[in-house]
């Protein structure tokens, strides 16, 4: 796939004035990966005890109501963080994301990422016990949780992709 055609707007965003503020101050990129990177570490780990519990394997003892009334909230409030310093990045080095087919594959694993989320998060917020109900409910959240967990997982590891990744 090719993304050249955004040469001429990742140029002409690189010019911008926001841009060269962001490529000449050294202290912003490492502050905005920083807090990127902060809000990375609160989503996964918090997806993973909400999924090692859909799983049957963490918290056996607590009710997947309690699990995700503690962790949700810690997957959905960084997602504008994320953005916003996501965005900084690709504003700062338009090319380097807009152009790269791994950024593209990363975006579209954060979709499915955030659709699965959401899949199991708005029943939940309906019914407490939703997931817990019926045998056929439990392999369902099972299900979701095989699938939430390596596609957050890929985010992580294409987003780091991302930086050994040249675009051409």
């Amino acid at each position: 796939m090719t993304l050249r055609a955004l040469d001429p707007f990742c140029t002409w965003l690189a010019a911008t004035s926001l841009s060269q503020a962001i490529q000449t101050a050294e202290w912003i990129i490492p502050a905005v990966q920083t807090v990127h990177i902060l809000c990375v570490a609160s989503v996964m780990s918090s997806v993973l005890m909400i999924d090692l519990r859909l799983l049957g394997i963490g918290a056996r003892g607590q009710t997947l109501e309690s699990v995700a009334s503690r962790f949700l909230p810690f997957v959905w409030w960084p997602l504008p963080l994320l953005l916003v310093t996501g965005a900084t990045l690709i504003v700062a080095e338009p090319a380097r994301s807009l152009e790269n087919s791994v950024f593209v594959l990363k975006m579209a694993l954060l979709l499915g990422a955030v659709a699965v989320t959401l899949v199991f998060s708005l029943p939940l917020a309906r019914d407490a016990s939703f997931w817990e109900l019926t045998a056929g409910r439990r392999w369902s959240a099972r299900v979701l949780a095989s699938v939430s967990l390596p596609l957050w997982a890929a985010i992580v590891f294409a987003g780091r992709w991302i930086a050994y990744t040249q675009v051409s």
